[in-house]
């Protein structure tokens, strides 16, 4: 497995980085907040990776921090949410704030983000509330 990546940014899109390691270019999605915390093109950089294997294809996710990640690990343990929803709930609202909304039960606030209806936020909350209390106790 690939647990972090370190290298040189090559490129910087809307959702997704290239990463230079080792003379070999990475390309990597990454939410919203990961993206804004990186540098310039040529910039080194570090981030945390989940290696997402399909039938079909094999996607690199990479995030800024463990904690960001361990996140994304939990909301793709739901039913339903695959990784592009997760990355899209984490590029809305940054980790601190998803995981508030989901313990407080904020199906209004999860609804918002684009893919996500009522029935999945609520499905996050009841599946992912008391686990992301007790995970994040005493952080948010």
């Amino acid at each position: 497995m690939i647990a972090t990546l370190e290298g040189t940014l090559e490129y910087r899109g809307s959702d997704s980085i290239v990463i230079a390691v080792g003379g070999v270019g990475f390309q990597v999605s990454v939410p919203g907040s990961t993206l804004a915390q990186l540098g310039t093109v040529s910039d080194r950089i570090s981030l945390h990776i989940h290696l997402h294997l399909r039938e079909d294809n094999i996607s690199l996710y990479g995030f800024a921090s463990y904690e960001e990640l361990g996140l994304f690990k939990n909301l793709i343990s739901v039913s339903g949410i695959g990784p592009k929803v997760a990355l899209a709930l984490l590029s809305f609202l940054n980790a601190d704030q998803m995981v508030v909304a989901i313990t407080t039960g904020n199906v209004d606030v999860i609804s918002q983000v684009p893919g996500v209806g009522r029935k999945m936020a609520s499905r996050l909350v009841v599946e992912l509330g008391e686990k992301l209390e007790k995970e994040w106790k005493g952080t948010v």
